[in-house]
This record gives C-alpha cells, sequence and structure tokens, in this order.
C-alpha cells in the first residue's frame, strides 16, 4: 500500500510586524506644551506690567511727580501739559484714585478679578465720553491706549491673576468652610 505523498509541514509564522514606535513629538508641539505651561506665568507678568503703567499714571495725575504733569516728555513739543487733579473733581480726581490704588492692587494680584473689572470700565468710560466724541475711531481719537486698557482689563477679568499673585496666599472663604467640613 502506497501512503499519499506527505502534506508539506506548514509554513513558520511570518514575523510580526515591528510594533511602530511613536513618532518624534514636532518641534511645534514641544513649544506649544511649553507655552501652555508658561501662560499662568505669561499672565502674572502681563497683570504686573500693566498694573505698574496703571500706577504711574494715577500716581502722576494725582502727584504730578511723573508722567505729565511732570513735566516734558518726548511725546512732542513739550510733551502733553496737564496738571494734577484737584480733590473731588469729577471725573478725574476719581479716576486717578482708581488707577492708583487699582493699579497696585493688580501688580499684586489681590482681588484681581473685581479690581479689573473696575479699572476696565474706567478706561471705557474715558474712551466713549472724552475720545468717542472727536471721532469713533481710536487711531484718529488718541483713545489707543484708553481701548487697549478696556481690553486689557477686561482680560483679566476673565482670565485671573495667574500663577503668581498674593491674592492665591489667602484662603478664600468658600473654599475654607469645605476644608472644615
Amino acid at each position: 500500500m502506497s501512503h499519499p505523498p506527505a502534506a508539506p509541514a506548514p509554513a513558520a509564522p511570518a514575523p510580526a510586524p515591528a510594533t511602530p514606535t511613536a513618532p518624534a513629538t514636532a518641534p511645534s508641539e514641544r513649544l506649544v506644551r511649553r507655552l501652555d505651561d508658561l501662560r499662568p506665568y505669561v499672565l502674572s507678568l502681563f497683570r504686573i506690567v500693566v498694573g505698574l503703567l496703571f500706577t504711574c499714571h494715577g500716581f502722576g495725575a494725582l502727584f504730578g511727580v511723573i508722567g505729565p504733569a511732570a513735566g516734558p516728555n518726548e511725546i512732542g513739543p513739550g510733551g502733553p501739559q496737564i496738571d494734577t487733579v484737584e480733590v473731588g473733581e469729577w471725573p478725574l480726581f476719581y479716576a486717578a484714585v482708581i488707577e492708583l490704588v487699582g493699579g497696585a492692587l493688580l501688580m499684586l494680584g489681590v482681588g484681581t478679578r473685581v479690581v479689573a473689572l473696575l479699572c476696565s470700565g474706567e478706561m471705557a468710560y474715558a474712551y466713549f465720553t472724552v475720545h468717542a466724541e472727536v471721532d469713533p475711531w481710536p487711531i484718529d481719537n488718541g483713545g489707543e491706549i484708553p481701548a487697549f486698557d478696556a481690553w486689557a482689563f477686561l482680560l483679566l477679568a476673565c482670565t485671573g491673576p495667574g500663577a503668581l499673585a498674593l491674592g492665591r496666599l489667602r484662603p478664600r472663604a468658600g473654599r475654607a468652610r469645605r476644608a472644615r467640613a
């Protein structure tokens, strides 16, 4: 009896394809990730610089030490000359107080959202009552700074103080109550 020819031996399984390695992170992705990590610190720096500039403006308007009230500067021939504001003069005195106190609080990061909203409103008021009456376009009516400030302060009111703020050191009433429960 003859035996049928033997079936060929099964072929060895094909080697598994090499596991794909994750593609190297693109430089742009690394940059975006790094910028995201820096966001709270850059926001804090932005808040501090804007607060400092606002404080200087209020300080100059109230005391005449710096800014246009201090004397000639490089803005034009002789610079814009203004006097310090009189105590109680509406709205300039109150605006200067908001600028001095609000700017200082913003620099420190204390009450940032509420203070920034108040400062944003002050700058919007300044823009619409002084500059927009001359011309609707900020570039034509000298209102670029109040318009920019209003939006910068609104941004701070919406985003908060960033990572570096004294207001973060003091526990909020709600947080303290939840911690005790």
